[in-house]
């Protein structure tokens, strides 16, 4: 079997060699599980539960065997990588809990003569196409609802990081799952595999994480065969602070929701927008706290890791030339280090103007506004919708403002939105569904009910 090799970003070292497994084996995979699903849908809840929770138990047991891991495959820093282990485990507990309240109703007709009976039902095999930023919790905010639920899946991780996928496949294992009720694939043929999946009538389920751009095909395949999708795509998260914010909170939350992962988040704030009166004091906070932040690979103790490839560090690199081009200006700079990795300087800019796309990166472009009417249009003057943050003194002013911006998740005096608890997910072009809290568990039901006649 042919391999590809996994890359160290901080380093260019190889690794591991991973199989570069093809159509064959997505077939595979997709018999196993639905051959492991009729036994596994009809696995009593509170089994499922368990298996669930003891992943989760095995996810801390090897916490810094996987944080080590995803700062080596994705490059992340290890309290990063470290934090986003405990989060992905969570994903586990919560479903654990879910799997035994899947809910239904039970009511008389309001014409009479029947009893309707409603029940939620496990949809199918499903497809998880995972991305490399979030190598963990993306694959188990994926895989917790869908088992919850009664369902069976293939997954297709990230080229870049398949390494944390199959470690979490190896603890489901141990945990009791049956074999082939959750197969990983690893291949370099992301469309031909994913595209097999869903030309297949055995898969009823397709959730996907990634770009905008990916999940418009996913979408128009999927429609072939009407196949229920769930789609978590790109964002262009606004981070608004008011004239009476906090300015130490706001550029507190501004350290979290710019730098975590470098950045390389799809809820990541994207473009700032501080109010003229303020500005100036939060721009020279949050620089100074910008140029305290150390670059540099995971196993010194660095604050911010590399990009994910030289491709990522091109990207971002052509984004800020153009902002400066257009007006903007660098006014503070975090050092990197002399060394082969995809190092970018996470970067401060001001008199930036309107973003339309992801940076994807540690910059920061912040612009100021003065009237709200003003704010509110620049704010939703983008086709995505997936995260805001909005850092106001006035509570009520702040929910005003952050129910009148057009986005899925808005953090309100804090720089993080994402909860396993809580319903993640964007409208507009940032996606189609929710994970996580009750809506993830529903992702992977059916609802259907039995009239049943019953005679006054």
């Amino acid at each position: 079997m042919s391999t590809f090799a996994v890359i160290d970003p901080a380093t260019l070292e190889t690794v591991a060699d991973v199989a570069d497994q093809g159509l064959d084996d997505a077939r595979r995979a997709v018999d196993a599980a639905g051959a492991a699903f009729r036994s596994w849908s009809s696995t009593a809840p509170r089994h499922r539960s368990e298996i669930l929770h003891r992943t989760f138990e095995l996810m801390l047991r090897d916490r810094a065997e996987l944080a080590e891991m995803i700062s080596t495959e994705n490059g992340k820093s290890l309290a990063d990588a470290a934090g986003e282990v405990t989060y992905a485990a969570e994903f586990f507990r919560w479903f654990a809990e879910e799997a035994v309240r899947p809910g239904g109703d039970y009511g008389e007709a309001p014409a009479g003569g029947a009893r309707t009976l409603v029940s939620h039902r496990p949809v199918g095999v499903a497809a998880l196409v995972t991305p490399w930023n979030f190598p963990a919790a993306m694959i188990t905010r994926k895989i917790g609802p869908a088992l919850a639920a009664g369902c069976t899946a293939v997954v297709k991780p990230a080229a870049e990081t398949p390494l944390t996928a199959l470690a979490i496949a190896r603890l489901l294992t141990e945990a009791g799952l049956p074999d082939g009720v959750v197969t990983v694939v690893t291949t370099t043929d992301a469309s031909g595999v994913v595209g097999a999946w869903l030309a297949d009538e055995r898969v009823r389920k397709i959730s996907f994480t990634g770009s905008t751009a990916v999940g418009r095909v996913l979408l128009r395949q999927a429609a072939d065969r009407v196949v229920n999708s769930s789609m978590e795509l790109g964002g262009n998260a606004p981070f608004v602070v008011t004239e009476d914010a906090d300015l130490d909170a706001a550029v507190a939350g501004a350290m979290i929701a710019k730098f975590r992962n470098g950045g390389q988040a799809c809820t990541a704030a994207n473009r700032f927008l501080v109010h003229a009166a303020v500005a100036d004091a939060f721009v020279a906070k949050f620089g100074a706290a910008v140029e305290k932040l150390t670059v540099g690979p995971a196993r010194d103790g660095s604050a911010i890791g590399p990009l994910i490839s030289e491709n990522a560090v091109q990207r971002v690199t052509r984004t800020v030339k153009k902002l400066i081009e257009a007006g903007a200006r660098i006014t503070h700079r975090a050092p990197v280090p002399d060394a082969a990795g995809h190092f970018y300087p996470p970067t401060v800019l001001v008199d930036a103007p309107h973003l339309t796309e992801e940076i994807f990166g540690p910059v920061a472009p912040i612009s100021t506004w003065t009237g709200e009417e003003e704010l509110l249009e620049r704010v939703n003057a983008t086709e995505y919708g997936l995260a805001a943050y909005v850092y106001a003194g006035d509570l009520r002013r702040a929910i005003r403002l952050g129910e009148a911006v057009d986005a899925g998740m808005v953090g309100i005096n804090r720089g993080l939105v994402s909860d396993p608890s809580a319903p993640f997910g964007g409208v507009k072009q940032s996606g189609l569904g929710r994970e996580g809290a009750r809506d993830g568990l529903r992702e992977f039901q059916e609802t259907r009910y039995l009239s049943v006649d019953w005679p006054a």
